[in-house]
């Protein structure tokens, strides 16, 4: 699914994409199937995926689609793990953070002498 929303979602500046594939197993309509739409995409793209992912298998749909990806080289990157269909939270969440730093910069932390009362957040009035 993520390569029809990267290619006609403009709004998208970088993506992780977590287990992809073209899930080739699928047989669906030209205009919705995937692999129609993967070589259209230019977002910068980090895909994480298990070795041994058996739901969506590394070497039939997983590494197809990250080589069939059209974002330059340069900006899309593999990132292999020794596991299953689950990445590790302490990889997913590193190798995430980085890559979004990269792209859209690295978050500010929220400055320390703020007041509580400056982030109080009122609940909604129920009508």
């Amino acid at each position: 699914m993520a390569n029809i929303i990267l290619a006609v979602e403009p709004r998208f500046k970088v993506a992780v994409v977590h287990s992809g594939g073209l899930n080739s197993s699928v047989r669906s309509l030209p205009e919705v199937d995937l692999f129609n739409f993967v070589t259209r995409v230019r977002t910068p793209t980090l895909m994480l995926h298990g070795r041994y992912d058996l739901a969506v298998p590394l070497e039939t749909e997983g590494r197809p689609m990250f080589d069939l990806l059209g974002t330059p080289a340069s900006d899309k990157r593999l990132y292999l793990v020794d596991s299953d269909h689950w990445i590790p939270r302490t990889d997913l969440i590193r190798e995430s953070l980085a890559w979004l730093d990269k792209y859209l910069g690295p978050v500010e932390p929220a400055a320390a002498t703020a007041s509580p009362e400056a982030v109080r957040v009122e609940p909604t009035p129920k009508q």
